[in-house]
């Protein structure tokens, strides 16, 4: 049942995502500028091309997500970089929200996208986010920027302050995927 701070899980589709970023996973386009090939052998196409801000360079890690709880308490969000995110053995949860003016989570925005396997999400830089698994671990491949990792890991590790990235807590809201989806319920 869905109240004023639950969030209603949506399936990930590219018109739903572009406040936050661009969904990937499209089918093949001849019809564009990207270049792309398709033959009985093989397929592939730009799906996307990557920017890491200024003076970056672009880290691929291998991300494993055990987080089964539906509450969310607290987002992240980094500064100068597209951060994108492609489960490869169970699907995720990813909650995103765009920023206000000042900086803060736009709570209004809040979206859950349910991100299956061979599909992924890259967001804009500024947006705020989480992930969370409904039922097995999911290790994923994500794109970033090298000293976004490295910034997060101190901060992390140490509670030094955090110069690319924010983590900020928020008034608890509740995932809820409702009765017909096969993914999380709460």
């Amino acid at each position: 049942m869905l109240t004023a701070l639950s969030i209603p899980v949506e399936p990930l589709e590219a018109h739903r995502c572009e406040p936050y970023g661009w969904m990937l996973g499209k089918p093949v386009r001849m019809d564009g500028d990207a270049p792309a090939f398709v033959s009985p052998a093989s397929d592939f196409w730009r799906e996307h091309l990557f920017d890491t801000g200024t003076a970056g360079e672009t880290e691929m890690l291998w991300v494993v997500y055990r987080n089964r709880n539906a509450e969310i308490a607290s987002l992240e969000l980094h500064r100068l970089t597209q951060q994108a995110i492609v489960p490869l053995t169970a699907p995720v949860l990813h909650i995103v929200a765009t920023s206000l003016e000042d900086g803060e989570p736009d709570l209004a925005s809040l979206r859950a996208f349910e991100i299956p396997v061979g599909k992924g999400l890259c967001m804009r830089p500024n947006i705020w986010h989480a992930t969370r698994v409904a039922n097995a671990e999911s290790t994923c491949l994500m794109l970033t920027r090298p000293s976004t990792t490295y910034d997060l890991v101190v901060h992390l590790n140490t509670g030094a302050p955090a110069c690319e990235s924010a983590i900020r807590p928020i008034e608890t809201r509740v995932l809820d995927a409702g009765s017909d989806s096969g993914m999380y319920q709460s």
